[in-house]
């Protein structure tokens, strides 16, 4: 039998807003960004991006829309490791086709605001941790995309470099007007965002919930059903 992951989410996200999701193991966070990244799809309801519909597109229109529109960053930065920082930011747009000189100039640029200029040609294992995450930040960006889902980017970094990583995606948000939308077990972080969703038994509230309540994981597990609403 079929077990259902999300039922009743309604969501809206829109430029310069930063929003965070937050919930126990389980509870289908990840999910919900796979969907909202168009990388999964949702049973029923309606997935909305600048009011264009997107569940009835092709694959091949929803891999333009994902690499025009949609950045991506993880909690690992899973980077190249033969590949320099600036090789690393500018990979998506070789595998897009955009001109090289371009590229380079928005990397360059991009790693700068990222305060990596003095590291463009150097390699991941020659990064800390922090560092490494800015320069996935950065990869994510250069395609301009308008939106940006961001899954525990700070879960794997120490407060400090965490916080650093969280305050350069509010900057970002607010100076590229961007919509960004983020993954987080940090409550912290969670409260410095414009919106707060918390995700209970699939449902998605917009709250803010007590540390106390994501104690116990969830028994929710695989499939999608009702996911309406983005942008």
């Amino acid at each position: 039998s079929r077990v259902e992951v999300l039922h009743g989410v309604d969501l809206t996200a829109r430029r310069g807003e930063m929003a965070a999701i937050v919930g126990a193991s389980g509870s289908g966070k990840t999910t919900l960004l796979q969907i909202l990244g168009t990388l999964d799809t949702p049973d029923d309801g309606e997935l909305l991006f600048n009011g264009r519909s997107l569940l009835s597109c092709g694959e091949n229109e929803l891999s333009r829309h994902r690499n025009v529109n949609i950045g991506f960053i993880f909690q690992f930065h899973h980077l190249l490791s033969e590949f320099t920082a600036l090789e690393n930011v500018m990979l998506p747009g070789h595998i897009g086709g955009y001109r090289q000189g371009e590229l380079a100039r928005r990397a360059k640029r991009l790693l700068a605001q990222v305060g990596l200029e003095h590291r463009l040609h150097h390699r991941p294992g020659e990064l800390s941790g922090g560092e490494q995450q800015r320069v996935a930040l950065a990869r994510a960006l250069v395609l301009q995309p308008l939106l940006l889902l961001a899954d525990e980017p700070t879960g794997n970094l120490d407060m400090s470099s965490g916080n650093a990583v969280f305050s350069l995606l509010q900057e970002l948000c607010r100076s590229l007007d961007l919509c960004v939308i983020m993954v987080t077990h940090n409550l912290n972080l969670a409260s410095a965002m414009d919106k707060k969703y918390t995700l209970v038994d699939g449902r998605l509230q917009e709250n803010h919930c007590p540390a106390g309540e994501f104690g116990e994981k969830s028994k929710l597990s695989a499939g999608l059903t009702d996911m309406h609403g983005l942008c």
